[in-house]
């Protein structure tokens, strides 16, 4: 039977006293033994750097703040979008089109004026993310790609931090806490749990897969209490374990997480859109010279040019929106060889997905098997909802 997993030291030094308003305020957590005043003048002088004022990131924002932790950094380049409506608590629907970091700031500042926001409205790059990483005490990862996680993973090692991290697709979630410097001798980080990325296409992102809106509250819940517990000192964090979450059978699981003892050493940030890539390098030699635009394509059609026009998305996202004309044909289905009689043989085909980044997957089995002249919508049935057919939704 292993031995249980004990506190960590207090990863803050509290703050010199709190001020009356806001010994009423957090009067709920002076209360609690492990917290007490002691606890809550630690989460005052923390300072936590959220990657993402997306799904993970909504709830996370807004328990820290309402926790009382002082500083909160936030790292988000993208703007409000109506999609993101429906799991992003922190944004409203006056805020589409906004700044993600400024929307979040304005409701942490609603919620408790008493924190400091600093925004960062750039994307992650390995270009200073050390320098900004040790600006902070802690630092949380909400992002939705591999890329990034790895950069964030790597930033933390080389800057001595500890971070927790989260993930969600469909109805599951996964949690875990990284430190490689932990003081106890746990020291781990994300490629010891994932030493490579998996291979271009393999894993769906949320916007291609989906994501039940309200599974953001379970995982973000679980980062922002498992940040708590490393500034406060409390309780047994899930550095060397891994949550993993089934909404459907609400089912909660810990899976230990083992130093990996042929792990490389982590010296140097990387170019990380290589090393994850965003396609494969079969796919994206297919794609070159056989990539047609929008408006390529709505050339082709308007000229009543005989092609073979191939929606290679799942049917839920065909029910959502498609293209007139178009065929049906999902991607495992070219990739395994079963879709590949369902294709003409007396004109070309065109693959098209949501953004081209399937369709040339696709493309590279296409090209295999023999269909030279096929070609692939760039930016997929995104760019020809907006620069073709603009009564089209787009999701």
């Amino acid at each position: 039977m292993e031995a249980p997993v004990s506190s960590l030291p207090p990863l803050v030094e509290p703050a010199a006293e709190l001020s009356n308003e806001e010994v009423a305020r957090y009067s709920r957590h002076l209360i609690i033994p492990d917290v007490g005043m002691d606890g809550q003048r630690r989460l005052k002088n923390a300072k936590v750097l959220v990657i993402g004022a997306g799904g993970l990131g909504s709830p996370t924002l807004l328990y820290l703040a309402a926790a009382g932790v002082g500083t909160i950094g936030i790292v988000e380049f993208d703007v409000v979008d109506e999609s993101n409506l429906q799991r992003q608590v922190i944004h409203g629907q006056s805020d589409i089109g906004r700044l993600k970091a400024e929307s979040a700031r304005d409701s942490i500042l609603e919620i408790n004026p008493f924190v400091t926001v600093n925004i960062h409205d750039q994307r992650l790059e390995p270009e200073g993310a050390i320098e900004l990483f040790s600006a902070y005490d802690l630092i949380l990862d909400g992002t939705d790609n591999f890329a990034t996680r790895y950069l964030v993973n790597d930033a933390a090692v080389l800057a001595h931090k500890p971070y927790v991290w989260g993930s969600i697709y469909r109805f599951e979630g996964q949690a875990s806490v990284f430190w490689e410097d932990a003081p106890d001798g746990r020291g781990i980080n994300y490629r010891d749990l994932y030493p490579q990325a998996p291979p271009p296409g393999m894993v769906p992102s949320c916007a291609e897969g989906g994501v039940l809106g309200i599974l953001c509250a379970s995982i973000g819940s679980i980062m922002g209490t498992e940040a708590i517990k490393l500034i406060c000192g409390i309780g047994e964090p899930l550095l060397g374990r891994l949550m993993v979450y089934d909404a459907l059978d609400m089912n909660y699981r810990t899976i230990r997480i083992r130093k990996d003892p042929e792990g490389a050493r982590i010296s140097e940030l990387i170019d990380y859109d290589e090393f994850c890539g965003v396609v494969s390098a079969e796919a994206a030699d297919a794609a070159t010279g056989s990539t047609l635009t929008a408006a390529e394509l709505k050339e082709r059609i308007d000229a009543g040019e005989k092609i073979a026009l191939v929606d290679v998305r799942e049917p839920v996202e065909w029910d959502i929106v498609h293209i007139d004309g178009a065929t049906l044909i999902p991607k495992d289905e070219i990739l395994s060889g079963s879709g590949l009689a369902k294709l003409p043989q007396d004109r070309p085909t065109v693959l098209y997905c949501k953004t081209g980044i399937r369709s040339a997957e696709a493309l590279a089995a296409l090209k295999r098997a023999g269909f030279a002249d096929a070609t692939h919508l760039q930016g997929g049935v995104t760019a020809w909802a907006s620069q073709v057919d603009k009564s089209l939704p787009v999701y």
